[in-house]
Formats: C-alpha cells, sequence, structure tokens
C-alpha cells in the first residue's frame, strides 16, 4: 500500500502526552510508519495533549481516580478527530476502551523488568534497614514492604529528571524506574541495577506500546496491520485478561508477565495486599489461541485463594 503526500491540512496526527518518554514512544511509531509506507515526516504531526496524571503531580494517583488519568484527555480527542491514532504506555491504559475506539496494535516490547535506581549503585538486597524508597507504584510500594518490611516508601512521582533530582535532595535513597523507558530514552547513565521478574514480577503490559485509532477508521487500521507485532500481542492478550478479570486498576497491587514458549503461553500472576503483609501468586500454561482464556483462569484463582476483602486498604 502507498500513501500520497498529504498537505499539511491531511497530516496524519499522532496523539500523545509530552512527557520525554511518551514523544520518544510517539516518534518510534512515526518512524515505523515512514518505514512501512515510505512517507516523509512532513506527512505527520505529533499533538501533544495535557492529561490530569500529567496536570496533578502534587496527589498520589489513587487519590485521582486511578487508571484512565493518563488516557483520558487523549481517547476524548482521538473520538472527536482533533487526532487520527494515540500512542500509549500499555501499563497505563485501562482495559476497557470508550465505544468507537480499538486497540489492535503493539509495537515490539522492551525489557519489561524494573530497575532498582540508587545514586551510588548496588541492589535492593544492599538497602540499609530503614532506608526511604520513593514510588507513586502501589504494585511496587506492596512488593517492596513484602520483601523488606524494614524500609520506609514514601510518594515520589515525576519523569527520570525529577526522580533522580528527589534522590540528590535526599527525599528518599532509592526509588523504582521501568527498564524499558530507560531503554528508550537511552539513559545508561542513570545508576540503575535491572530487577529479574522472579524477585519483582512487573506491571501488567510494562514495557510494550500501545497505538489506538477509532474503530470505523479503516485506513488506519491497514496502516497499523503493518507494523503491529503479533507475538506482544498475544502476551499482552493474556496479560490485559488477567487484569481485567482481577477488576485491576491503580488502586490494587497487581503484576503479570506471559512469555511465549513455542506454540505455547506462559502466565506468571501475582496479588497483593495493599500494605504488603500477604503475595499470591501463580503460573500457568496455555496454547497461544487460548491467551486471554489463560488470563481469565490465573486471576480466578488467586482471587479464590485470595477470598473477600483482599484488596482493602490497610
Amino acid at each position: 500500500m502507498t500513501f500520497a503526500l498529504p498537505t499539511p491540512a491531511q497530516t496524519l496526527k499522532i496523539g500523545t502526552r509530552g512527557s520525554p518518554l511518551a514523544l520518544a514512544q510517539a516518534h518510534e511509531t512515526r518512524e515505523r510508519l515512514m518505514t512501512a509506507f515510505a512517507l516523509p515526516v512532513e506527512a505527520f504531526e505529533i499533538v501533544v495533549i495535557s492529561t490530569q496524571g500529567d496536570r496533578v503531580t502534587d496527589r498520589p494517583l489513587k487519590e485521582l481516580g486511578g487508571k484512565g488519568l493518563f488516557t483520558r484527555e487523549i481517547e476524548d480527542d482521538l473520538l472527536s478527530g482533533a487526532i487520527d491514532i494515540a500512542v500509549h504506555s500499555m501499563k497505563d491504559m485501562p482495559v476497557d476502551q470508550p465505544e468507537g475506539l480499538t486497540l489492535d496494535c503493539y509495537l515490539p516490547r522492551e525489557d519489561p523488568r524494573d530497575a532498582f535506581v540508587q545514586l551510588s549503585g548496588g541492589k535492593l538486597a544492599d538497602l540499609a534497614a530503614g532506608s526511604v524508597v520513593g514510588t507513586s507504584s502501589l504494585r511496587r510500594k506492596a512488593q517492596l514492604l513484602n520483601k523488606r518490611p524494614d524500609l520506609q516508601v514514601v510518594e515520589f512521582r515525576g519523569n527520570v529528571q525529577t526522580r533522580l533530582r528527589k534522590l540528590t535532595d535526599n527525599v528518599a535513597q532509592a526509588t523504582f524506574l521501568a527498564m524499558a523507558g530507560l531503554n528508550r530514552l537511552g539513559r545508561d547513565d542513570v545508576p540503575c541495577t535491572p530487577i529479574e521478574v522472579t524477585e519483582m514480577l512487573p506491571a501488567v503490559a510494562q514495557g510494550a506500546i500501545g497505538i489506538e485509532r477509532r474503530a470505523s477508521d479503516a485506513r488506519m487500521g491497514e496502516m497499523l496491520a503493518a507494523i503491529h507485532h503479533v507475538q506482544t500481542g498475544q502476551r499482552l492478550a493474556a496479560e490485559r485478561a488477567f487484569l481485567a478479570a482481577l477488576d485491576g486498576s491503580c488502586q490494587t497491587p497487581i503484576a503479570g508477565l506471559a512469555v511465549l514458549e513455542g506454540g505455547t503461553i506462559r502466565l506468571s500472576g501475582e496479588i497483593l495486599r495493599t500494605d504488603g503483609s500477604e503475595a499470591l501468586s501463580d503460573v500457568q500454561t496455555a496454547p497461544l489461541e487460548d491467551a486471554a482464556a489463560l488470563g481469565h483462569a490465573l486471576a480466578r484463582g488467586l482471587l479464590a485463594r485470595a477470598g473477600p476483602g483482599f484488596f482493602d486498604w490497610t
């Protein structure tokens, strides 16, 4: 398929948040479309959209309403036709899309692991008792306190630069970032240690980029199909079904990671009490075509073990 060079009024508008990482993801999307269809950079316009999660940085995410904080305004612009596609970090995405929108294109997944960040370097296991760790992620907080109840956790939001500055200002001695974000930003200068998934299972869909479009836009559907990464889609089908069955949000500590093994998919899942006092985990496998059913089955098993009130605030 080939496309003529559009006029300025016909440029393909890519909606994104304005953080350095979000812009890097939008640029990657643009470059993949440019390559797939031999289009020049002038055929695209990157439209920066401010979301509630970006504007309100002095309050914990759980106080703002959970998932959708980084997507709602972008999806509104997509529905209105102000943009043609929306580029998202998939770990920020609610499991349900607004009516009229669809999410069926994923770029190749980056490293899904968390990164432990300390200005002096070092590993999480070496952190002294009583040390303060900053994070805005309830999952990371619960996982950390489950393994290291001797540590203190404080609210910590912001981009890479902001978090490093907070470490310099001694607001905390350490924090967490996503390896995927550091890799996409080329930030090999950040003093961090990757945390193996056997030690800290990552957020569902961490490291994956999703591209959302209007369901009625067949032209964009054809274009995005050309850059869709099938294996990432298969993995996220299991992970997001797991999240959906748990009714997961930013207010529930949930972790999950799917791995392809030939013709099968292996899904690891974990749920935690909000204070980290208990963690339940399981691993199941299924044929690739049953990825979504696998996610639902794993979630049902964990919920049965957890019983009522497991996610209640303590």
